[in-house]
């Protein structure tokens, strides 16, 4: 775990409509009052903590290979007990053209390894903000192709579930950064192809891939609504879209809990 800009847990003013969705499901995402706490750790890692003029909140991020059951989110003032309750994702069969990317070669090896250790590098980070932009939209126009969790099977073989939401648009709609933040990483992997990662701070980080452009730099920060890029088909894809994900504690979350509901 790598701590960025200080001590953890810094509150962070936000109204209360723009919170995630409180989903405790494998999966999803715990919206948990916390008292006069400042600061909170689930699974060994800090998270989230935000404000609202009734209460502190902590934001917590579930990964799908949680056990339902009773989980411990430990904060400054004691423990807080809560229920992650069971959901069952449906199955997704796809073909892929390109079976060197369902089953690659040996020589891929090394740097599918490499894209997953710098991915990995910025998901288990936690920086340091004041200012975690919560009032997410949706980062492109088009139709939900392929829904979070589903549990895939490429080319008639088992792979992990789905990890974002596939939003299916023409080559080159543009892509909008959904809420502000700093682009953490850029780069053309061998899965997503061109792919970009923003940090929004406190171990929230957005993730774009199969782009057919990127038109930010790591370093950057941008606001809602600017432009980071265009819809393609690069990478594992069965055709063009976005396949947009979001980490929360390093754990990945149902982007589609970020939405607002109309």
């Amino acid at each position: 775990m790598k701590v960025i800009g200080g001590f953890i847990g810094m509150l962070v003013a936000v109204a209360a409509q723009a919170l995630p969705d409180h989903d405790p499901v494998p999966g999803g995402v715990a919206v948990l009052e916390i008292g006069a706490a400042v600061s909170a750790r689930y699974d060994g890692k800090p998270v989230l903590v935000t404000r609202t003029q009734a209460a502190n909140l902590a934001v917590v991020g579930l990964p799908l290979s949680t056990t339902p059951g009773q989980h411990r989110l430990e904060t400054g003032r004691g423990v807080i007990s809560f229920e992650v309750k069971p959901k069952e994702y449906r199955v997704q069969r796809l073909t892929i053209a390109d079976r060197r990317k369902v089953n690659p070669y040996a020589e891929d090896r090394e740097r599918i390894t490499r894209e997953r250790r710098e991915m990995d590098s910025i998901f288990t980070s936690f920086t340091v903000s004041r200012n975690v932009d919560l009032s997410f939209r949706q980062p492109t126009e088009g139709v939900i192709s392929g829904s979070f969790g589903l549990r895939r099977i490429l080319n008639d073989q088992p792979r992990s579930p789905h990890s974002g939401m596939d939003i299916a648009a023409p080559e080159g709609t543009d892509i909008l950064a959904p809420a502000a933040g700093v682009i953490a990483a850029t780069g053309d992997y061998f899965f997503n192809g061109n792919t970009v990662l923003i940090d929004h701070g406190q171990g929230l980080v957005t993730l774009y891939c199969h782009m057919s452009q990127i038109d930010v730099k790591p370093g950057q920060r941008v606001t809602q609504g600017e432009l980071l890029g265009r819809v393609g088909k690069t990478g594992r894809v069965t055709g063009a879209h976005l396949h947009w994900g979001v980490s929360l504690n390093n754990a990945r979350v149902n982007p589609g809990l970020f939405l607002p509901k109309d």
